[in-house]
């Protein structure tokens, strides 16, 4: 009789635990957004300079656009300090923003005859990005045996997503999207 009591017993508690959580729910991701904020690289080391960095606003992520004059794929990007190419000098203090992506670029900003094709010096701000929601910084780490590097300042460590687009032309481009919000 005992027995019976205790199994009865847990299992009124067991069904009201399973009860109440029928009505949670996770929280939706803001808008359909699921890119994570860990570490991501992809592709291999290309010769095509890079020769225009852009940013853009779209309602649910701020952009940074990274352009080549030709077919280049290779990044790496991640949250933490983003050091100089070359000197190795942090660019921390010539950014702003509550947190810093360092991104590297597997194509270097000067052409075949080592003469740069960006108009930026270590430490430039490459754009703007005055009133952005996300984005508060893109600056220059400059250009070292083919790679590129760049410190992107934003308010918070957020979701971001990188991906790679053909063209115009032969040009290509490497885009990098920072998500304004975790969830609504």
């Amino acid at each position: 009789m005992r027995l019976r009591r205790t199994l009865l017993a847990l299992v009124l508690v067991l069904g009201g635990l399973l009860a109440g959580t029928g009505g949670a729910t996770a929280a939706t991701p803001y808008c359909g957004i699921t890119w994570g904020s860990a570490a991501k690289s992809d592709g291999t080391l290309s010769s095509a300079p890079l020769v225009d960095v852009r940013t853009g606003q779209h309602d649910c992520w701020d952009r940074v656009v990274f352009e080549f004059a030709g077919p280049a794929d290779g990044w790496s990007v991640g949250y933490g300090e983003a050091y100089t190419e070359g000197q190795g000098s942090a660019l921390s203090p010539y950014t702003a923003g509550g947190a810093l992506l360092r991104v590297s670029l597997r194509a270097p900003a000067y052409d075949a005859g080592q003469v740069a094709t960006v108009p930026y010096r270590t430490g430039d701000h490459a754009t703007n990005a005055l009133g952005y929601r996300t984005l508060r910084d893109v600056v220059f780490g400059g250009s070292f045996e083919g790679y590129t590097t760049f410190a992107v300042g934003v308010r918070a460590q957020l979701p971001y997503r990188v991906f790679v687009l053909t063209g115009p032309g032969t040009h290509s481009r490497i885009v990098l999207d920072v998500a304004h919000q975790w969830q609504e």
